[in-house]
């Protein structure tokens, strides 16, 4: 084995070692967001238990309702609030993010739709 045998084989160590520290960093990102992921989770679900504990009463399912005007208008102030405890209890209303835990404060979107 000559000099320059000696430093291809180096070179393509390098490369082998480059092509590793690459995957080991893609790696690392795919830990940092199934973890920051798992931990979202984590919260929605104690949230949600928590609303289950409090809901003790199972809802009542009606199967044919006639509304009047002034009834269907009862029922959006209703739609409302609910809507509003919905956003309080921790999670979007608005239609970008409806559904999902609020963990960084208030949400304009959230904000603006309850304002209207």
């Amino acid at each position: 084995m000559d000099k320059r045998d000696i430093f291809v084989q180096i070179e393509q160590m390098e490369e082998q070692m480059g092509a590793i520290y690459s995957e080991l960093g893609q790696m690392k990102k795919q830990i940092i967001e199934l973890l920051e992921e798992n931990n979202r989770l984590s919260i929605e679900n104690q949230q949600l238990r928590k609303l289950l504990k409090n809901d003790a009463e199972p809802p009542v399912v009606v199967p044919h309702i006639h509304v009047t005007a002034a009834q269907a208008k009862e029922l959006t102030g209703e739609g409302y609030d609910n809507l509003a405890r919905l956003y309080h209890e921790g999670f979007h209303i608005c239609n970008v993010y409806y559904g999902h835990l609020r963990t960084e404060g208030d949400c304009l979107f959230c904000l603006s739709f309850l304002n209207k």
